[in-house]
């Protein structure tokens, strides 16, 4: 009897895991809904394309979901993002994410990463990713790099 689940089903590039992602970020759709913000399965294999790209790109490896469906959840309330630019703001956004992961050395949490990138974005960048790839992230990057390579303050010993 031949006993045969097919590795497929458990790699991340499977047709099970690459399903299930699908149906994770179209379930987003229900929460962007009110925003007037959808994705069509054909934008959300494009986004995980797209994430596939940048793991590649940044030389990162991603075990499970990855951040899509937190970019999406986070910057769907943006006042800056439309039904006309939704789906290419996404893209850059991904793109972004990974590569200031790598350019602050891991040292921020993708939480952190990702409320900073909306704070910025809808802030003093006014919906600009130009500005945030440009400005807002390098400096927030430079600072960070700047904060850990700084030596860190001697204290005296004392034995009381």
């Amino acid at each position: 009897m031949a006993f045969d689940l097919g590795l497929t089903l458990f790699t991340e590039g499977g047709t099970l895991t690459q399903a299930k992602q699908m149906e994770a970020l179209l379930e987003c759709n229900a929460s962007t809904a009110a925003y007037g913000l959808q994705l069509t399965p054909a934008q959300v294999q494009a986004l995980l394309d797209t994430r596939s790209g940048a793991l590649r790109k940044t030389g990162r490896v991603e075990l499970g979901g990855g951040i899509l469906e937190q970019l999406i959840l986070t910057f769907c309330d943006s006042p800056y993002l439309t039904r006309d630019n939704y789906e290419a703001a996404l893209h850059t956004l991904v793109d972004l994410f990974y590569h200031f992961k790598n350019e602050t050395e891991d040292r921020v949490g993708d939480a952190a990463l990702l409320t900073y990138m909306k704070r910025a974005f809808d802030g003093q960048c006014r919906g600009s990713l130009e500005l945030l790839a440009g400005t807002a992230l390098p400096e927030m990057a430079r600072k960070l790099r700047q904060r850990y390579a700084a030596p860190l303050p001697r204290q005296e010993v004392t034995n009381d």
